[in-house]
């Protein structure tokens, strides 16, 4: 494509396909014996303010709380490394900044595929109910962690996210963070509709950690409901559906509500969360809102042995044990199967797999 970036130092990438594109940003593979990919960003609001975000970040790398974030493998964090701008004249209003990072797709694969049953039966074959909770875990873990560190991720979404087959978490888009460099705030500015927090919507609130942990329990019931967003529905007095976020101020959500909104018969059924969590949940959508350590502590303690039931019919079937029959099967008959059997001729890897 003919595309060049280049660092401070002088070092140039020769960048080679697009792979993927955001609200500000666009992504791209990177000529290099190391997994890395830049990301650019053409026309921010502000060059220089941008430029100077992902020079501290850079520099923020090398501090013992980012350290402790970018520890152990596979590395969950796609951290700015380098900063860099397309080559040619500096000057160009078409010049694009951005930096240089871990390419993702070695480790993991895009988080949606574990909120797709198609998705899960074609990328991750060997991913059942417990893989969701696992990985709802791990998400909660991350969280906690950034926001013990000073870090609020502020646009928070399935598109910032990875995933692999055992459940583990990464996320990327560290640009887009609100974070502290010294006595400098720098703000984050990002939301995604479906994915805010009510207090921000339609306004200028900035984001923290208890906008964070709203989005985090959208995301876990999309995790553990196989991908249904905790305020989808058509409204249930009769209305006009308006937008996810129009449910969200409106406290339109099954969890608090079944009446409130209108679902598909093959949606999965509601009592299939453990009790627990669904306090968890109710409590985040309507009251309180758990913090993200709370959630990773009531989700490991589901993980606990004896905690999952393998179905007698369907062994793809996992389940808490609170439930005594098989949910999924129970949405099978209503025409719908969130983790249906892998194709034949091809392996199932949930077979002999510990829960």
């Amino acid at each position: 494509m003919g595309l060049t970036v280049i660092s401070g130092s002088g070092h140039r990438w020769r960048l080679t396909e697009r792979i993927g594109s955001g609200a500000e940003g666009m992504v791209y593979a990177v000529e290099d014996p190391r997994p890395l990919v830049a990301k650019l960003v053409v026309r921010p609001p502000d060059r220089a303010a941008y430029r100077r975000r992902v020079e501290r970040l850079v520099g923020q790398r090398r501090e013992p709380r980012t350290v402790r974030l970018l520890a152990g493998s596979p590395v969950r964090v796609a951290w700015p490394m380098v900063p860099v701008r397309t080559a040619g004249d500096p000057g160009h209003r078409d010049q694009a900044s951005g930096y240089v990072m871990r390419d993702m797709r070695q480790d993991f694969t895009p988080f949606v595929h574990l909120l797709s049953p198609a998705a899960r039966v074609r990328v991750l074959p060997g991913a059942t109910w417990a893989t969701a909770l696992a990985a709802a875990e791990a998400l909660a873990v991350l969280l906690a962690e950034l926001h013990a560190e000073g870090y609020v991720v502020g646009d928070l979404k399935p598109d910032n996210l990875w995933a692999d087959g055992r459940g583990r978490v990464g996320v990327a888009d560290v640009d887009s963070w609100q974070f502290t460099d010294g006595r400098e705030v720098f703000p984050g500015r990002m939301r995604t509709p479906g994915y805010t927090a009510p207090e921000r919507i339609g306004g200028t609130a900035p984001p923290d950690a208890a906008s964070d942990d709203f989005v985090l329990a959208v995301l876990v019931h999309q995790l553990l409901m196989s991908g249904l967003h905790p305020f989808a529905g058509h409204p249930g007095d009769g209305g006009d559906y308006v937008s996810l976020d129009d449910n969200v101020l409106r406290g339109r959500c099954a969890v608090l509500d079944r009446t409130s909104v209108l679902l598909p018969r093959s949606a999965p059924p509601a009592d299939l969360l453990p009790r627990r969590i669904t306090e968890l949940f109710r409590a985040a959508f309507g009251g309180k809102r758990p913090e993200a350590a709370l959630w990773a502590e009531r989700l490991a303690a589901e993980r606990a042995p004896g905690r999952l039931a393998v179905c007698r019919v369907l062994p793809r079937h996992v389940h808490t044990v609170e439930r005594p029959w098989c949910p999924w099967c129970d949405q099978k008959e209503r025409g719908a199967d969130s983790y249906p059997a892998v194709p034949a001729g091809e392996p199932d890897h949930t077979r002999g797999q510990p829960l």
